[in-house]
């Protein structure tokens, strides 16, 4: 790990996200790395299930040339 700091979490979330590191055998800057992964992921997943606006649609029926 490089250059580190500080953050402010609830005691709660500490002790969560410590329980999570200590079940998963990683640390916890592993595990916080892999939620903010998780969480990109699946804003991206509703993106790509979300309907195509007209412009969308319009951009791939049109015909190249």
């Amino acid at each position: 790990m490089g250059e580190t700091t500080t953050i402010r979490i609830s005691r709660a979330t500490h002790a969560s996200v410590t329980r999570l590191a200590a079940e998963r055998h990683e640390t916890i800057d592993e595990t916080v790395s892999r939620a903010i992964r998780a969480l990109r992921q699946d804003g991206l997943a509703r993106d790509l299930a979300a309907d195509l606006t007209d412009d969308e649609t319009a951009w791939l029926d049109a015909h190249a040339g």
